[in-house]
């Protein structure tokens, strides 16, 4: 028992070293999504059954997109439910909705996954997009979140696992020990040159923590910032946004490049989101809202993980808030 828990949880961080460095792709990429595309609202169930919520994730898309099956499973609803345009597909344990979603295929249906279902329309609201995708998924009437892999356990690997998470965790020690260092003048000209990315209480501060899953003291890299799940993301200065996407350790995670400040080439990160709002190359400007508060990834709860880059080094984000 103590054994496979051990293997599972060895898996889970070769996958997460794995994705940090670009030899899986993200979880968008790996197949059971019904549309390829960034989700501009994530889940965020009501806490009881008639209160407010959000019961699925809202994904990106454009009208006409074609959609496909996340999972096996049987056409059970095809139609139109107060003016939308509703497709049910039933896994047996699960059931999955998609809307507004104009069906290719007649009730009845036995669809594999990746099998094309319908197209996307216009009309779902609010949506950043020109189109955007409800994603449901309920068991019995529970609601559960759709996204692949929350809902599966984790992968068992090989005891020789171990031995890869830790080399490649040295590799990257080692490739961030070989960036310059940071002058104290250039650290202290940037103090102060970014605003606050959430209106949020602190969490976990920059520095040595317990590693949850390594067991050992290790550089906790960036501040963590917590409110509710919803709860407004900022750009903490003006910039362009370099990276958008979803990983295993860090769930929806957001990379600003601002450019050189006070002399320091300066990159901020965010973590953990229920989405963005944005997309890679849009220009920001300070205080504008990026994306909401999450707790998507490796998280125990709703916050953002906030981090800061100065010359490729990461500092503590602390001193360099207004």
């Amino acid at each position: 028992m103590a054994a496979t828990f051990a293997r599972r949880v060895w898996a889970t961080a070769l996958l997460i070293g794995l994705i940090a460095l670009g030899q899986v792709p993200p979880a968008h990429a790996a197949g059971g999504w019904p549309l390829s595309g960034a989700v501009v609202r994530g889940f965020d169930p009501p806490e009881v059954a008639w209160g407010s919520g959000h019961r699925g994730i809202d994904v990106a898309g454009q009208p006409g997109d074609v959609i496909v099956a996340p999972r096996d499973g049987v056409v059970t609803y095809a139609q139109t439910l107060a003016g939308r345009a509703v497709l049910v597909l039933d896994h047996g344990d699960t059931r999955t909705t998609l809307e507004p979603v104009t069906a290719t295929v007649p009730v009845g249906q036995r669809v594999k996954q990746g099998d094309p279902l319908g197209v996307l329309d216009a009309g779902h609201q609010p949506c950043p997009a020109p189109a955007c995708l409800h994603w449901g998924l309920k068991r019995g009437d529970t609601y559960l979140d759709p996204l692949p892999g929350t809902q599966e356990a984790p992968l068992l690997l090989p005891d020789s696992a171990a031995e890869a998470v830790g080399r490649r965790v040295r590799e990257r020690a080692e490739a961030a020990q070989a960036l310059p260092a940071l002058t104290p003048d250039a650290l202290l000209a940037g103090q102060g040159a970014l605003g606050r990315p959430a209106d949020a209480r602190l969490g976990s501060r920059f520095g040595p923590r317990f590693h949850p899953i390594f067991h050992e003291w290790r550089l906790h890299a960036g501040i963590d910032l917590s409110n509710a799940c919803g709860t407004p993301l900022s750009a903490a200065a003006d910039g362009r946004v370099s990276h958008m996407g979803f990983d295993s350790s860090g769930g929806w995670r957001l990379i600003l490049d601002h450019g050189r400040v006070n002399g320091v080439n300066l990159q901020t990160v965010y973590l953990h989101a229920q989405g963005y709002r944005v997309r890679v190359g849009d220009q920001v400007t300070r205080g504008q809202q990026v994306g909401t508060m999450g707790s998507t990834g490796w998280s125990t709860g709703c916050h953002l993980h906030f981090s800061v880059k100065a010359n490729g080094r990461q500092v503590d984000p602390l001193p360099w808030l207004g």
